[in-house]
């Protein structure tokens, strides 16, 4: 059995939803009870991003800079430069997806602790549709020299990723969805950036998720024990700077990994996975996410449903998987 301490309801009907934003909210006027050096921006998406909850508490140590994603990092660096730890908000779409080439001069390039969170990424956004699905942000970000990439699993990890952020000292992303999400992880799981933890004990196939996606390999992996598949679940919460060894130990062990990101799997943590195994311990991998394709508007379970990532479709995937390199 894994030590990590899972949500004693995680597979009841009724487990514990809550947008993962809001433990970011909260995470947030933490942070800033601790370090009066902490500092919000926003791009007029303060009740959105729930950056709110620290615009009331810290009102002095809030900046609406308004609709202009360019403006916000960059005045948020300036600050950086001048002591401050400043975190910036608004949705994935508009930052970093208006703004990365600010991020990367201003931020990134100045190893400045720029705290950059991307709100409503991934299919979850729903209705929105296209536009506002930010899936590519993953990719874009993993490849800025010094940024750090994180994506907590449920509220009550990001709660705790951001006030890891407050305190490391370097540019870093965090990636939040917008809808409820089901809480899988509890106050006593541990979080630290740079690790990923095992949910699951298993022996015959590794399931590597990021953000949203454990909670459906949970799902998976219990369906998959029903037809005597044992999997090993990953919890991969930083995709950069990733846990490879981590990540070797379960597939030197298993001998076969699964991935699964809301988000494009090109340049994802599907990709950083196949690239560190590549060169570490070539075995086969399948990555599961958005494959080169927008999204379109729906409810976000509709959604997950027709991108095939739910707990159901990946578990039909996985078995699939198996079947096909069972001679490996």
């Amino acid at each position: 059995m894994s030590a990590y301490q899972l949500n004693p309801n995680v597979f009841s009907d009724d487990v514990e939803r809550e947008p993962i934003r809001a433990g970011f909210g909260r995470g947030l006027v933490e942070a800033g009870i601790r370090d009066n050096r902490v500092v919000a921006l926003c791009a007029d998406l303060t009740d959105s991003t729930q950056m709110s909850l620290f615009k009331e508490a810290f009102p002095d140590r809030f900046i609406e800079v308004g609709v202009a994603e360019q403006n916000l990092v960059t005045v948020a660096s300036g600050m950086a430069l001048m002591g401050k730890i400043p975190f910036t908000s608004s949705y994935a779409a508009f930052s970093p997806g208006r703004n990365w080439e600010q991020i990367k001069t201003t931020a990134a390039l100045n190893d400045q602790p720029v705290k950059i969170i991307g709100s409503h990424a991934g299919l979850n956004v729903g209705p929105d549709g296209a536009t506002h699905q930010m899936l590519e942000d993953i990719a874009l970000m993993r490849v800025m020299p010094n940024m750090v990439v994180i994506a907590p699993g449920d509220s009550v990890e990001a709660e705790k990723a951001t006030i890891a952020v407050a305190v490391n000292a370097k540019p870093s992303y965090l990636r939040l969805a917008r809808d409820k999400t089901p809480i899988f992880s509890s106050s006593a799981a541990p979080f630290e950036i740079g690790r990923a933890y095992v949910l699951r004990e298993g022996s015959d196939v590794t399931l590597a998720g990021t953000g949203t996606m454990t909670y459906e390999l949970l799902i998976a992996a219990r369906i998959l024990a029903e037809h005597g598949t044992d999997a090993e679940v990953l919890h991969v919460p930083t995709i950069k700077p990733l846990d490879e060894s981590t990540i070797l130990v379960s597939v030197r062990k298993t001998g076969r990994i699964v991935t699964a990101e809301e988000a494009q799997i090109a340049g994802g943590l599907g990709g950083a996975i196949a690239e560190f195994l590549g060169s570490a311990l070539p075995r086969p991998i399948l990555r599961c996410g958005v494959d080169d394709r927008y999204g379109e508007s729906g409810t976000p379970r509709e959604l997950l449903d027709a991108f095939a990532l739910t707990g159901a479709h990946f578990a039909d995937r996985v078995s699939a998987f198996i079947s096909q390199h069972s001679s490996d």
